[in-house]
């Protein structure tokens, strides 16, 4: 595939910008034809918002400053399947994006950098480049991934990029979002681009004080390791799961049909959660695994005991200093950002637990921060299990413990067939989704040969009486 088709789909580029008039026009005029650019004005006073919206740009205006927070700002005003990113100093040349997009066009990657390769002098300074080598260094050590720089020239899928929840809002940004990309199993690669001397002065490599900032950023962000998460299932058998969507009356499903349809919620929760970027994923399973089970999970069983033990107990199984954070298998509609956002480095400083409340008054995710099998234990034995003031009582446990909560959205659990339509209505492209219809159509159609059975039974009665 060469360039000119790579570029055929639409693109938006995140220009970040910090007073950067005099490399502006030059920037735009590089643009490859394609591709929005969209430049995200990070509080400039030398008129650059003005000159970028003149030049044809999409300005947007970020208050919060930080190289991150500009990127971000970029990444949610973004409506492009792809987003790609580009410092605005004329250091890199827009014209070179093409290069990066073909490995995505062809799927050889899922995130592609631009490694930087020095084209004057004074390009890149011999202590920033110093730097980068170390991150780039440490970064390899942490990912296994054959990266040598943190180039800020990148692209990927927008999507993507938006599950990953990504939270630092400074010069960490950029290594955090290549840290969440493998730790969400995206394929990585790199693509030469040259690097030229920039226009007027740098703001962080280009000065001391800016590449420490810098430096400190990236080794807090490499500092946190990425959460365990564990997903709490039963095995999709008939007469095992769902049994509620069988119960007697006009809504209900065979026991076949509502093992089907936990089995597609839970490959649905299974793929969002390979979405997360985590340390590890860890199904803890009652019963055995079957061919739904998705690559790089690990398998563990469940306890026994009532469910607050086994809850307690999967938390003992991964106690440390690695957060682990636990959902079930009945929130099919779950998005993957849902939970990337809040458990993300930046996002953890003073939490101590993340707590999921469910429609129903349970509660459908509960994570801990140090993960401790005796804390675990007092937190959820007794803890009366699916009644409505289940997850008032574990609140309440956790206010007793002192720990500081952060709050997940509400959802609805799958329980009944009234859930499943809600559920199956938030997530209409979901593989539930498409399992319930299923069985809804089927139960249709055995209820209208039901009514049909029994209105020609009534009509051969009345010809009888007549």
């Amino acid at each position: 595939m060469d360039d000119a088709e790579a570029v055929g789909t639409t693109v938006d580029l995140v220009l970040p910008c910090l007073d950067e008039a005099e490399a502006l026009p030059w920037v735009l005029g590089r643009v490859p034809r394609g591709v929005r650019p969209i430049v995200v004005d990070n509080g400039s006073t030398d008129g650059s918002a003005e000159l970028a919206a003149e030049l044809g740009a999409t300005v947007v205006h970020e208050t919060r400053r930080g190289f991150g927070a500009a990127c971000h700002a970029g990444l949610l005003a973004a409506t492009a399947p792809y987003v790609a990113f580009c410092d605005c100093d004329a250091s890199l040349d827009p014209a070179e994006l093409p290069r990066l997009l073909a490995p995505l066009a062809t799927g050889r990657a899922e995130l592609v950098l631009g490694r930087r390769v020095p084209a004057g002098r004074g390009a890149w300074p011999a202590h920033a480049r110093l730097a980068n080598a170390e991150l780039a260094r440490r970064l390899r050590a942490r990912t296994g991934a054959a990266l040598h720089d943190l180039g800020p020239m990148r692209v990927a899928s927008r999507e993507r990029l938006l599950a990953l929840g990504l939270g630092d809002r400074r010069s960490g940004y950029p290594l955090e979002m290549v840290l969440a990309a493998a730790s969400a199993g995206m394929r990585l690669a790199e693509v030469p681009v040259g690097y030229h001397p920039r226009a007027g002065r740098s703001k962080v490599t280009g000065t001391l004080r800016g590449t420490r900032q810098a430096v400190r950023d990236m080794s807090a962000i490499l500092a946190a390791p990425a959460p365990v998460l564990l997903l709490l299932a039963k095995s999709p058998a008939p007469g095992r799961v769902k049994t509620r969507l069988t119960a007697s009356g006009p809504a209900s499903v065979t026991p076949e049909q509502a093992a089907a349809v936990a089995q597609a919620a839970l490959v649905d929760t299974m793929a969002t959660l390979d979405q997360v970027p985590a340390s590890r994923r860890v199904l803890v399973l009652d019963g055995l695994p079957g061919r739904w089970l998705r690559p790089g999970w690990e398998v563990v069983p469940q306890s026994g005991g009532g469910l607050d033990h086994r809850l307690a107990s999967a938390f003992a199984a991964v106690a440390g200093p690695v957060p682990a954070l636990l959902v079930g298998m009945d929130t099919p509609q779950l998005a993957a950002r849902v939970l990337a956002e809040p458990l993300a480095p930046a996002a953890r400083a003073g939490v101590d637990a993340w707590f999921g409340p469910a429609t129903d008054g349970g509660f459908w995710a509960f994570g801990l921060a140090r993960p401790d099998a005796r804390l675990a234990a007092r937190l959820l034995h007794g803890v009366p299990m699916s009644a409505p003031t289940t997850g008032a009582a574990l609140r309440g446990r956790l206010a007793a413990e002192g720990l500081r909560v952060r709050d997940l959205p509400e959802l609805t659990d799958v329980d009944t067939p009234a859930t499943a339509d809600a559920v199956a209505s938030a997530a209409p492209s979901s593989r539930f989704a498409a399992a319930w219809r299923e069985a809804r159509a089927v139960r249709e159609v055995r209820e209208g040969q039901r009514v049909q059975e029994a209105r020609e039974a009534r009509d051969a009665q009345s010809a009888l009486v007549r």
